[in-house]
C-alpha cells in the first residue's frame, strides 16, 4: 500500500470537521489518507495541487480556482486542497467562499509553511484552525511498535507496509532526496543548492548537539547567516524543530545555543548517509538515536494532546541534561536520557542536584531498566512507562 499505508492505524489526531482547518506535517505522514478517512466524499471536492496539470491550470488563470468552485452542486460542504503551499493565493478565495452565504468549509493540506509565511499569504485570521500531523507515536502503533526498528527506520507510515530492510532503507534514501527535489529545489527556496546538500548531511550528524553557528559556518564553508537561514527552512519545511535552552537562571553558567532534532530518526539516518551503518547496543550511536526518538516522541504527544509543556534543554559547563519539561501550574521535570539497561547510582548525580536546586522539580532518568525504581529523590523510569509518567499515554 502506498500512501494509503497510514489508514491501518488510528491516528491521535482530533480534528473538529465542523470548521474550516489547515493540516500541516511532513511528506509521507499519511495527511491525505488521514483526511480522507474523517470527510464524506460524498460531499467532498478534491483538489490535488501536486496534480501538474491542476496546479498549472491555476497558476496561468488565478480565475480558475474561482470557477471551480462556484461550479460546485450544492450537496458539497467540502473543500480538500491537497499541498495549498503550491499556490498561496488561493486563501484569498478561500477566505471570500468562507465569509459567503455558501459557507463552504475547506481542509488544506501542506508539507511546508515557509511559503505561506514567506509570501505573507492570507491565513485566514483564525477562520481556519491549524493542525500539524507527525510520523506515527508509539500510542498508534500499540502492537505494531517495535522498539530497535523505529530507532533504524523511524515510524512514517510508508516504512510499516514494507518488509525487508533493504526496502526500507530504499524508501528512506528516496524520502530524503524527494525532500531536496521537491520540497528545496523545485520551491526555489535556496539560491546555492550545492551548498545546501552539503550543509544536510552535516545538520542530520549534529542532529542533538548544541549548535555552534560559527563552528558550523566553517565546517561547511558559509556564513553564519547563511546557517541559520538554513535551520530556518529545515523548520519552516517541517523537517525538525528547535530546542531551546532552558532560560530560569540556574547558579552554574549556562549555554544558551539551541540544539536541532529531525522530524524522524529514520529519515535522519538517511540525510546523513549512515542506513547501512549497524546500530549496536551499548554504542554511542544507539544512546544518540535513543535519545532522539524519545524527544521527538514527546514533542509529538505534548502537540497532540495540548498539554502546553515547555520543551528545552539544559546545559551547563559541567552539565547536561537532554530534556526539560516545564508544566503549567506544576515544577519542571529534568529527564536525562540514557539507552543503558543498568543505571548506577552515579550517574544520577546531576539530577539529584538539579532537584535539589530547584523547588518543586522532579528529576526522571529514561532507560531501558526493566522495572521503575527510585534513587534518593530521583526516578528511574523503564521506556515503556515513561509516557504514563508524564501524563502522555492517553
Amino acid at each position: 500500500m502506498s500512501d494509503n499505508s497510514g489508514s491501518m492505524f488510528h491516528r491521535f489526531l482530533n480534528i473538529r470537521n465542523n470548521s474550516s482547518f489547515f493540516l500541516f506535517g511532513p511528506r509521507g505522514t499519511g495527511k491525505s489518507t488521514f483526511i480522507s478517512g474523517i470527510l464524506d466524499p460524498q460531499k467532498t471536492c478534491n483538489l490535488d495541487f501536486l496534480d501538474y496539470e491542476l496546479e498549472t491550470k491555476v497558476l496561468q488563470d488565478p480565475g480558475f480556482f474561482r470557477k471551480t468552485l462556484e461550479s460546485l452542486s450544492e450537496k458539497i460542504e467540502w473543500v480538500f486542497i491537497d499541498e495549498v503551499q503550491k499556490a498561496p493565493f488561493v486563501l484569498n478565495e478561500v477566505h471570500r467562499q468562507i465569509e459567503s452565504p455558501k459557507k463552504l468549509k475547506f481542509a488544506m493540506t501542506g508539507s511546508s509553511a515557509r511559503k505561506l509565511k514567506r509570501g505573507q499569504a492570507n491565513l485566514l485570521a483564525g477562520r481556519a484552525l491549524t493542525y500539524t500531523l507527525h510520523p506515527l507515536t508509539t500510542l498508534e502503533l500499540k502492537e505494531h511498535f517495535r522498539f530497535d526498528e523505529a530507532l533504524l527506520f523511524g515510524t512514517l507510515p510508508k516504512i510499516f507496509s514494507l518488509n525487508l530492510a533493504e526496502e526500507k532503507n530504499d524508501f528512506l534514501r528516496s524520502y530524503a532526496q524527494t525532500y531536496l527535489k521537491e520540497e528545496i529545489q523545485s520551491e526555489g527556496l535556496i539560491r546555492n543548492l550545492p551548498a545546501f546538500r552539503k550543509f544536510l548531511p552535516l545538520a542530520a550528524s549534529e542532529n542533538g548537539n548544541i549548535l555552534s553557528w560559527s563552528n558550523f559556518a566553517q565546517d561547511v564553508g558559509i556564513d553564519v547567516k547563511t546557517i541559520r537561514a538554513y535551520y530556518e527552512i529545515l523548520e519552516d519545511t517541517l523537517i525538525g524543530f528547535i530546542l531551546p535552552a532552558y532560560h530560569r537562571s540556574l547558579r552554574k553558567r549556562q549555554k544558551t545555543h539551541p540544539k536541532f532534532y529531525f522530524f524522524d530518526t529514520g529519515v535522519r539516518r538517511a540525510l546523513a548517509n549512515e542506513l547501512t551503518i549497524p546500530l549496536l547496543s551499548h554504542t554511542t550511536e544507539y544512546g544518540r538515536a535513543f535519545e532522539h526518538f524519545w524527544i521527538t516522541e514527546i514533542y509529538r504527544l505534548n502537540l497532540y494532546q495540548k498539554k502546553d509543556f515547555t520543551l528545552s534543554y539544559l546545559a551547563t559547563h559541567d552539565m547536561e541534561i537532554d530534556l526539560v519539561i516545564e508544566r503549567p501550574g506544576r515544577g519542571p521535570v529534568f529527564l536525562e536520557i540514557k539507552s543503558s539497561n543498568s543505571i548506577k547510582e552515579k550517574d544520577l548525580k546531576n539530577l539529584q542536584t538539579l532537584t535539589e536546586e530547584v523547588k518543586g522539580s522532579e528529576g526522571i532518568c529514561l532507560c531501558s531498566e526493566s522495572y521503575r525504581r527510585k534513587v534518593g529523590s530521583v526516578l528511574v523510569c523503564p521506556w515503556r512507562e515513561i509516557l504514563s509518567v508524564l501524563n502522555l499515554s492517553t
